[in-house]
């Protein structure tokens, strides 16, 4: 592995790890769905849509003026279970947290070979995305204390 993993994520991508079976994947990727904390739906906007899903997919992020918080929904379960293991393993890191975590983790934890070819794609633009939004906080951050 590249990169080290915020341990949220290492946490996630080890408890992938222990489950060969795609099918126990997607089992798990269901958990992490049924998990996920409701969205408002009056954040279900055009900004918050992330582009280049298949299934409607929400994604916002608060900035406390040092970690984020997102918070995310799809239309689709297992979808949505990719948005909240990406929640549950980005939310309360810095902006420079964020922005280091590598996509390979997806590889690691055996989902690109469980997933669809546009569900892959789907969880990679979920995941840039989240990383979008932090580059904004960071910028907002850097420019606030230039």
């Amino acid at each position: 592995m590249a990169a080290s993993l915020p341990p949220a994520l290492e946490k996630i991508v080890q408890r992938f790890q222990r489950r060969p079976d795609p099918k126990q994947r997607y089992q798990q990727l269901l958990w992490y769905a049924n998990k996920l904390d409701a969205m408002d739906e009056a954040a279900k906007t055009p900004e918050n849509r992330v582009h280049g899903c298949v299934s409607q997919v929400y994604i916002t992020a608060d900035f406390d003026g040092e970690t984020v918080t997102y918070q995310g929904d799809a239309d689709a379960q297992l979808v949505k279970g990719l948005v909240a293991l990406l929640i549950e393993g980005l939310n309360e890191l810095t902006p420079a947290e964020i922005l280091a975590v590598q996509p390979d983790f997806i590889e690691t934890m055996g989902l690109n070979v469980s997933l669809t070819p546009s569900r892959a794609n789907g969880f990679y633009n979920i995941f840039q995305t989240m990383k979008k939004k932090a580059m904004g906080f960071q910028l907002a951050t850097t420019a606030s204390e230039g």
